[in-house]
């Protein structure tokens, strides 16, 4: 009986396969999003700029509204841009609009509309996430691919919770999502080739610069980033140099636009502190993700950066 059952299993996942292949066109023409916060309602924006059929999906009509309204802000905003006379404009926001629709269950969402590709970009804890793609695995059908917006966790630990490890990347796009150019595409080991270049067509057709990553932590970007932003408290704390000359020093003897310091606050320190702690609790004798004493004291005050008006620099005085 347990050979039998063993060969079930193993038809049942080369049908799974067969049925991928037939699908998998390497063209996305529907795209669920989950979250529809800042992330994801700009992937839903330049997706159905880029004529896809988008579905947004949130716990609530509120949220899902205010998310509506931002994307048509921002595209009025491109249109203005872009498009010549205003009813030309006008025509514009509305036909992208059109191409997307929301829903507050993402399941019978991805099911109903025999989604491509879904994009999670919820809250970054991997409970939830994991929670959230071992639900979807379950309702999607067997074509669909699923992609994380994560900027921190590990893919494949996310993909752990669901049946289709050859068919889940990431997809990391950047804040904003209109404006930024880049998009890191993930592969953890299981993924197909199939997959990897699915994911790849879909960032290059909603205007992107595409880069390929393992699933390492904080993949390209933010593995470069952070532990540069963290350095640059280290030597603040040893006083190797002040705060503002080592964002002078970036600013002109390297070219960055913005100093380290600086950009800790616009990124927000307890962001930063939520990721260093993360790559910490795992990798624990990793010296470039050692906590820092100084960050963990100004988030515990509440300065959090630019949109708490305080962080490592005032920004209450004009």
């Amino acid at each position: 009986m347990a050979a039998v059952g063993s060969l079930r299993r193993a038809a049942s996942c080369l049908l799974g396969n067969q049925a991928f292949a037939r699908n998998a066109s390497g063209k996305v023409e529907h795209v669920t999003i989950i979250g529809g916060g800042l992330m994801g309602s700009g992937i839903a924006q330049v997706a159905a700029h880029s004529d896809h059929k988008v579905t947004l999906c949130d716990t609530s009509e509120e949220i899902l509204s205010n998310s509506m309204k931002r994307i048509e802000k921002s595209l009025a905003r491109v249109a203005k841009k872009k498009v010549e006379g205003e009813q030309a404009q006008r025509d514009f926001v509305e036909s992208t609009i059109s191409r997307i629709s929301t829903a507050t269950d993402a399941c019978v969402a991805v099911a109903e509309k025999n989604s491509d590709l879904v994009i999670e970009a919820i809250v970054e804890n991997i409970d939830i996430k994991r929670k959230l793609f071992s639900s979807l695995d379950k309702a999607a059908p067997e074509k669909t691919i699923f992609a994380s917006n994560t900027s921190s966790l590990p893919i494949g630990e996310i993909a752990s919770s669901t049946a289709r490890l050859d068919r889940f990347g990431g997809l990391h796009f950047f804040n904003p999502v209109p404006m930024m150019k880049l998009v890191e595409v993930v592969s953890i080991d299981a993924t197909s080739e199939a997959t990897y270049q699915t994911l790849e067509s879909f960032g290059k057709a909603v205007g992107k610069h595409t880069v390929k990553c393992r699933d390492t932590p904080g993949f390209i970007v933010n593995r470069l980033l952070v532990p540069y932003m963290a350095e640059s408290i280290r030597m603040a704390e040893r006083g190797d140099a002040s705060m503002r000359d080592i964002d002078a020093a970036m600013k002109l003897g390297a070219g960055h636009p913005m100093g380290p310091i600086e950009l800790l606050d616009y990124v927000g320190l307890d962001t930063t502190k939520f990721i260093l702690d993360g790559w910490h609790e795992k990798y624990p004798n990793d010296p470039l993700f050692q906590p820092s004493e100084m960050l963990n004291d100004l988030v515990a005050q509440g300065r959090l950066g630019v949109k708490t008006g305080h962080g490592f620099y005032d920004y209450t005085k004009k």
